[in-house]
Parts: C-alpha cells; structure tokens; sequence
C-alpha cells in the first residue's frame, strides 16, 4: 500500500485520469473529492462489498457460472466514495 500525505486543497492523481483531492479535515474527519471519468466506478468501500455481495446473491439464483468472478480481498485498495451524501445506486453496465 502506498501511503501519502495531503493538505487541504491537495490532490493525487491515479493512473492519469483520476483525481482525488482532499477537500476538508476536520478532527478525524477527512472529505475528498474524486474526478473520475463516468466509465470508472467509484463507491466507499462499505458500499462495493454491499453491491457485490448483492450481486453474487442475484447470480446465485441464476444458472450463471459465478466461480470466474473476482473475489476482492478485505482492506484492499478498494473504491472510495464520491461524496458523503451519495446515494448508492446499481452497478455501471459493461
């Protein structure tokens, strides 16, 4: 895991075309805000595992072969939120 340290108003930048920037601190509290193109899915990490485990549930009532699918590991560098008010929503279409 590659740690760093940000200000307020500071950004990285991930593999060229995404933009995460820290917006506030306060306490322990931290907002980022993140640029990504439409086409890269973004979501706190609570809410990816809820969504794939949703999914996995969808394809287990199916006759779907679900052994293929990645199975992402706990504490992994896993999607963030957009936004602390954002609603989860469905998974992008591919």
């Amino acid at each position: 895991m590659l740690v760093l340290s940000r200000r307020e108003g500071q950004s990285i930048v991930i593999g060229g075309n995404v933009v995460v920037t820290v917006v506030s601190v306060r306490g322990d509290h931290v907002r980022l805000g993140i640029e990504a193109p439409r086409s890269v899915a973004v979501h706190r990490q609570e809410v990816a595992v809820a969504i794939e485990s949703a999914n996995r549930e969808a394809l287990a009532s199916s006759d779907v072969d679900t052994s293929s699918l990645p199975i992402p590991a706990a504490g992994a560098d896993g999607p963030a939120g957009r936004t602390a008010s954002a609603q989860p929503g469905p998974p992008p279409s591919r």
